[in-house]
């Protein structure tokens, strides 16, 4: 039972800590109030995570892990419903850990490995993205020319990336809320897939406008 004991406590510390970086920001929290809101001394902390970037590497592992497994599923995506279900997914588990993308800029600055492993992710989220979008064709839900395929790919990739950068912006104090997630996320999703608007079949197109409605266009 004692050699489960190190690993639990360092699943508890990665939780604490998720939570607490997105509440207040990867910036403004420190080991100290890690160590202060789990009740544990500052040592212990350090026993399981040396140093800061290496708690902020297991957070992000566990991110990553968790969207490949939504990525692997881009290319069974055949119609306008699946694609609102799988970019809703994406930005459910985004969502989960908004830290790194409210903070990315900074946190990129001052760790190399999270720099790299983020590249890797966006290449990752691209490919699956076109592969979405081929399968969407394949289906006739999309008439998209091959020749646009990469721009869209990329266009679709950047608000998945900077949706809610943009959320944060127009409302700093409220806007990454738990509370706000809901509306955050169906907004998300909504100006995401209606980027594909143009290219859609009219029974697609006129399925999206209804799915869109979800959420309250008045406070988009």
């Amino acid at each position: 039972m004692t050699k489960k004991a190190p690993r639990r406590t360092a699943e508890r510390i990665q939780e604490v800590t998720l939570d607490l970086f997105n509440r207040f920001g990867e910036p403004n929290v420190s080991t100290t109030l890690i160590s202060a809101e789990l009740g544990i001394s500052p040592g212990n902390l350090y026993y399981h995570y040396p140093a800061k970037d290496e708690l902020i590497n297991a957070l992000y592992a566990r991110y990553e892990k968790s969207l490949t497994e939504i990525l692997m599923a881009s290319d069974d995506v055949r119609n306008v419903e699946d694609a609102w279900f799988f970019m809703h997914t994406l930005f459910e588990r985004i969502w989960q850990h908004r830290f790194l993308y409210r903070d990315l800029s900074d946190l990129l600055s001052k760790n190399r490995k999270l720099e790299t492993q983020f590249q890797l992710m966006l290449r990752q989220k691209t490919r699956a993205i076109r592969a979405m979008l081929d399968a969407m064709g394949r289906a006739g839900s999309l008439r998209l020319d091959a020749r646009e395929l990469d721009t869209t790919a990329n266009c679709l990739v950047v608000v998945l990336t900077y949706w809610l950068n943009f959320e944060y912006v127009r409302n700093p104090r409220h806007a990454l809320e738990p509370e706000n997630a809901n509306q955050a996320l169906l907004r998300g999703a909504a100006h995401t897939l209606n980027l594909l608007a143009p290219y859609m079949e009219l029974e697609q197109r006129t399925h999206l406008l209804k799915l869109s409605g979800a959420y309250d266009s008045g406070h988009a």
